[in-house]
C-alpha cells in the first residue's frame, strides 16, 4: 500500500533561527572588533548576513530531516504497516516526533485492547467448550451406562430391560432439549429464527403459563402468584411463542432457585405509554453481585454442582436475553442473597383493542 507522506517544517524553521542569529551576533561582532563599522553598515550587514544564514540552515537543516529522521520515520511505519488492520496505514505520516509518539502510543493502545478482549474471547471460549462437553457427557454417559448393561445380559429381564429403556430414554431427551436450545441460541444470534410478530393479551398469556408450571411448584410448594383483576386488557406487539417461552423460563428459574413453602409473583408495570414491564420476582435464595453480570450466559451456573441436580439445559436464561433483545426490547435483573431475585424485561404495548378474555379462578 502506497503511504502518503505529510511534511512539516517546524524543527527546521526553529533551528534555522536559533543557528541565525548566533551567526549573526557573533559575526556583527567581529566585524566590530576587526573592521570597526559603523553603526549603519552593521546593521545592515547584519541583516542580510541573518536572512542568507537563515535561508541557507532551514534548507540544509529540512534536507537533512527528510534524509536522515524521515527514513527512520518511514521505517517505523513499514514496519507498523506488516499489520494490515493497523490504523497507521489511513493516515498521512508525519515526521514530527511529537505526532509520531502520540500514533503510536494510540496504536499500541488499540492493539493492547485488542489483545485483551481476544484473551477474554479465548477464556470464554474455553469455558463455554468445557461446559458443553459437560453437559453433554452426563446424559451421554448415562444412556451409554443403561445400555451396555443391557447388552451384558439385563435385557433378559423384562422388568429391569423396561425400566432401564425408559431411563435411557430419558437421557436421549435431555440431549434432544440441549441441542434444540444451542440451535434456536445460534438462529437468534445469527438472526435466522424470525418472530412471528403479533398482538396478543399478556394477562391471558401469563395466566396460561402459570396453569402450565402449577404442578412443578406445587412439588416445591411454592406459590405461584398474579394480580388478576385489571381496569384495562393489556395487548402487547411481540413474538407470542417466544414470549411465552420467555415467561416459562424465568418462572421455572425462580422455581427451580426457589425455597420451600416461597412464592414467585408476576406482576405487569405500566413504565410509558408505549412500554411495560413485566416482573417475575421470588423470594429464592438470591445472586451474588459478582454473578449478577454473567447470568444470561449459555451454561453459567451459579451453583456448579447442585443446580444441575434440577436439570434444564443451562441455556434458559440466555434464550430469555435473546429473545428479548431479538424484539429489541430490554432484560433486567436485581438479586440479593438471602432475599431473591426480580427479573424484568419490557414490551411495547399495541393500539389495537382485542376481545377481553374470561377471567380464570
Amino acid at each position: 500500500m502506497k503511504i502518503s507522506f505529510k511534511k512539516t517544517y517546524k524543527f527546521a524553521i526553529k533551528s534555522a533561527l536559533f543557528i541565525s542569529l548566533f551567526a549573526t551576533g557573533f559575526g556583527a561582532l567581529l566585524a566590530y572588533l576587526f573592521f570597526k563599522s559603523s553603526v549603519e553598515r552593521l546593521f545592515f550587514f547584519s541583516t542580510v548576513f541573518a536572512f542568507c544564514v537563515y535561508i541557507f540552515s532551514f534548507i540544509v537543516l529540512q534536507y537533512r530531516v527528510e534524509r536522515f529522521i524521515y527514513r527512520r520515520v518511514k521505517k517505523i511505519y513499514d514496519e507498523v504497516s506488516l499489520l494490515e488492520s493497523t490504523p497507521l496505514l489511513n493516515q498521512p505520516i508525519t515526521t514530527d516526533m511529537e505526532t509520531l509518539s502520540r500514533e503510536v502510543k494510540k496504536f499500541a493502545t488499540g492493539k493492547k485492547l485488542e489483545i485483551e478482549m481476544l484473551e477474554i474471547r479465548e477464556a470464554y471460549r474455553r469455558e463455554f467448550l468445557g461446559n458443553v462437553s459437560h453437559e453433554l457427557k452426563t446424559p451421554l454417559f448415562t444412556v451409554q451406562g443403561y445400555i451396555s448393561t443391557l447388552l451384558d445380559g439385563a435385557m433378559d429381564d423384562e422388568v429391569i430391560r423396561e425400566k432401564y429403556l425408559k431411563r435411557a430414554e430419558k437421557g436421549v431427551d435431555r440431549l434432544i432439549y440441549i441441542v434444540e436450545d444451542l440451535d434456536m441460541i445460534t438462529k437468534l444470534e445469527v438472526g435466522d429464527l424470525n418472530l412471528d410478530i403479533s398482538r396478543f393479551n399478556i394477562v391471558e398469556l401469563i395466566q396460561n403459563v402459570f396453569e402450565l408450571l402449577e404442578m412443578k411448584a406445587e412439588k416445591k410448594k411454592i406459590r405461584l402468584l398474579f394480580e388478576k383483576k385489571y381496569p384495562q386488557i393489556i395487548v402487547v406487539k411481540g413474538d407470542k411463542d417466544r414470549i411465552q417461552q420467555v415467561l416459562e423460563n424465568l418462572i421455572v428459574n425462580s422455581i427451580k432457585y426457589g425455597k420451600l413453602n416461597g412464592q414467585t409473583e408476576v406482576s405487569i408495570v405500566n413504565l410509558t405509554k408505549k412500554k411495560i414491564l413485566i416482573r417475575i420476582s421470588d423470594d429464592g435464595e438470591g445472586v451474588e453481585k459478582h454473578n449478577i453480570s454473567r447470568l444470561f450466559e449459555r451454561f453459567y451456573r451459579v451453583d456448579k454442582s447442585g443446580s444441575r441436580t434440577e436439570g434444564g439445559s443451562g441455556l434458559g436464561l440466555a434464550i430469555v436475553k435473546h429473545i428479548i433483545e431479538a424484539h429489541k426490547e430490554k432484560v433486567y435483573v436485581e438479586s440479593e442473597i438471602g432475599i431473591g431475585s426480580d427479573f424484568s424485561f419490557t414490551l411495547e404495548k399495541a393500539l389495537k383493542k382485542i376481545k377481553p378474555v374470561k377471567e380464570r379462578t
